[in-house]
């Protein structure tokens, strides 16, 4: 997996900018799975992120996201870089995840929902849901979605990360539980999703790396990572956040100790439904701000 400073990647990026912007309504089909082709991820760490306490930041949680939406579209000013995603004409949804043991911020869903405003979407044109997706108007004529939620551990797939976020717009999501989640990048091809992804945002503020049983959380088992990872592609956004729950497993149980059941959907979303790029040396992956211990 290359690493490299966003002084370079900025480098990089400005002769792509014209032709970045023919990608923004593509499918990740379209561009991500073609053998030389390499998936952008930013991921960006603050040690100052809870220094107030158990909330993050809000400054920090904004300073975070703009400087990650920057570094992955290339461009210097924030309000360009927003608008390179999103259209003032957009219907936009922003998928969030709201399980009461570890949900996405507010914080973050607040900073998403002002930067889609910011870009010119009207108020009416823009909602922030999880379970309520198949019903909530906005959804259902949505133009684009940002999907973003926490990393964690789960009893069906391994982990709950970016691909299965988007299960609540199945209309049974208990139909992609087989075999440990295999399937769930299938859940791209659904009509209200197909094509409309804009930007996915992993948050690993407090990643959760074990539980103990389906459904349970305990804080025992996550810590302070205080990071973002960002990208287009969610496989390659997923495929980094798994390396760093292993690797996280790996510093506290002091042994191999692999999850279970395994996350096989992330590698599958690559390798059987080319939705995305997993493999590392396939990634380019772009480290922000503080970097100890980033496990990657």
């Amino acid at each position: 997996m290359e690493s490299i400073t966003r002084r370079e990647l900025l480098k990089r990026t400005a002769a792509l900018a014209v032709g970045s912007s023919l990608l923004l309504n593509r499918p990740v089909t379209a561009w991500a799975n073609e053998k030389e082709a390499t998936s952008k991820v930013v991921l960006i760490r603050n040690q100052k992120l809870f220094a107030n306490g158990s909330s993050p930041d809000l400054a920090i949680c904004e300073q975070m996201l703009d400087e990650a939406v920057r570094t992955l579209t290339g461009k210097e000013d924030t309000a360009a870089a927003w608008a390179s995603i999103i259209k003032p004409n957009d219907v936009v949804g922003i998928k969030t995840n709201a399980w009461n043991s570890l949900p996405t911020p507010p914080e973050l869903n607040d900073i998403l929902k002002a930067r889609v405003q910011n870009a010119g979407v009207k108020e009416e044109d823009v909602s922030v849901d999880d379970r309520g997706v198949k019903t909530n108007p906005v959804f259902q004529r949505s133009t684009a979605l940002i999907n973003i939620r926490p990393m964690r551990t789960h009893a069906w797939s391994g982990v709950g990360s970016l691909i299965k976020n988007y299960i609540m717009f199945a209309a049974k999501p208990s139909d992609y539980h087989d075999d440990s989640c295999a399937p769930l990048a299938t859940l791209y091809e659904l009509p209200a999703v197909k094509g409309k992804s804009r930007l996915h945002v992993l948050v690993l503020f407090t990643p959760q790396f074990h539980h103990l049983a389906a459904s349970t959380f305990s804080e025992e088992f996550t810590w302070k990572y205080s990071g973002l990872a960002v990208g287009f592609d969610p496989v390659a956004v997923d495929s980094v956040g798994l390396r760093i729950i292993e690797a996280k497993r790996r510093e506290y149980f002091r042994e191999e100790r692999p999850l279970n059941p395994p996350a096989k959907h992330i590698a599958l979303a690559d390798t059987r439904y080319h939705l995305g790029t997993s493999e590392p040396s396939r990634i380019e992956l772009v480290k922000l701000g503080w970097d100890a211990d980033t496990y990657v």
